[in-house]
């Protein structure tokens, strides 16, 4: 049986691959936030997708990093969450 890591090394081998997997690296702590405010409120996916007034596959794909949700989604979010929405800019390190 082939394991998820070893299948990532070997798929790190190919160009594409990176590109695409670099690609999303923005999104992944996004969607671990949005994970951690709902589970910080003890609601489920589908308690929260009530309050936002949509559906439980909505919020499932939010907290999956394949969308990017609108400033208003996540206003709304924050909101059936309890949660303060924060948003910030950083300047990447220069490497010395």
């Amino acid at each position: 049986m082939t394991t998820i890591d070893a299948l990532h090394a070997e798929w790190l081998k190919n160009p594409d691959y990176v590109e695409a997997y670099e690609g999303l690296e923005d999104e992944f702590p996004l969607a671990a936030a949005i994970i951690e405010a709902r589970a910080k409120a003890g609601l489920t996916q589908e308690q929260v997708a009530e309050r936002m007034h949509t559906t439980q596959t909505v919020i499932a794909r939010l907290e999956s990093g394949r969308s990017k949700p609108s400033t208003r989604t996540l206003e709304r979010f924050a909101k059936a969450t309890g949660a303060k929405l924060k948003i910030s800019f950083e300047t990447p390190r220069k490497s010395a």
